[in-house]
């Protein structure tokens, strides 16, 4: 599912306010950043969908059938995408 343009200005106006507030950046140029953040975030979005495509057919490619929903297929899809995160973050 895809932030609305709204959305993603909103989590960015915030996400810049609490940097501001906390005192980890100092902006010149607020428009730059803001777009830096949105940018960011829609990259963020796109990994998290490569990843929850990927640990969804390795669900699927078990020999045994794994019902969606029921707790172990939650389970797995935790255990899988906390392993895909781990390796992309390496």
């Amino acid at each position: 599912m895809q932030f609305s343009e709204g959305r993603k200005s909103y989590l960015a106006h915030r996400i810049l306010e609490a940097f501001e507030k906390e005192g980890l950046a100092k902006v010149r140029n607020q428009r730059l950043a803001l777009n830096e953040i949105k940018r960011v975030l829609e990259l963020d979005h796109q990994v998290d969908e490569q990843i929850d495509a990927l640990v969804r057919r390795k669900i699927a490619s078990l020999s045994r059938r794994v019902p969606p929903g029921s707790r172990e297929w939650d389970v797995l899809y935790r255990q899988y995408y906390e392993e895909e995160l781990r390796k992309r973050r390496r």
